[in-house]
């Protein structure tokens, strides 16, 4: 039997609808066929070092907040960089933005700082732009199921 990997989804959820779009990520990493993986979702000010080192992949989500990454993302950026930086490169992530703008500069920040822990992205952002929409749900389940299948698999 092959072993669990987990799955760790680092999520800002302020509202009911970004609650939403958490929620339909770790359905869609929770997907039938998807048998070694367990996924958890642990907001950015309660996630952790631990939390962080064992993990096998992360899903990112954060808010568009005046053109960046929301608060409490950089918060868990900041307190968990350095402890992890050397042990996790090689982390396969994935990453979606809800922006009411344009979502560049939130994108950006993440994958700069991504990018000095050298993870490695599993695909494209997921930008969920504009007014909110239904569809966005299932962008972030599609999502949750892309990562869970890829660990699952052996390919990320």
């Amino acid at each position: 039997m092959p072993s669990t990997k987990q799955l760790l989804i680092v999520a800002n959820t302020p509202s009911e609808n970004t609650q939403a779009l958490a929620d339909a990520t770790l359905s869609g990493c929770r997907h039938p066929d998807i048998e070694s993986v367990e996924a958890i979702h642990i907001p950015p000010l309660e996630a952790t070092v631990d939390d962080v080192l064992n993990a096998d992949g992360i899903i990112l989500g954060t808010t568009e907040n005046f053109g960046y990454m929301s608060g409490v993302l950089k918060d868990f950026f900041e307190r968990v960089y350095y402890p992890v930086l050397e042990k996790k490169q090689g982390t396969p992530y994935a990453l979606y933005v809800r922006a009411g703008l344009d979502g560049t500069g939130t994108i950006s920040a993440v994958e700069r700082i991504v990018t000095g822990l050298r993870w490695k992205a599993i695909c494209e952002p997921v930008l969920l732009h504009g007014s909110y929409q239904p569809d966005f749900i299932n962008q972030c389940e599609s999502l949750g199921t892309l990562m869970a299948a890829s660990l699952d698999a052996g390919i990320a």
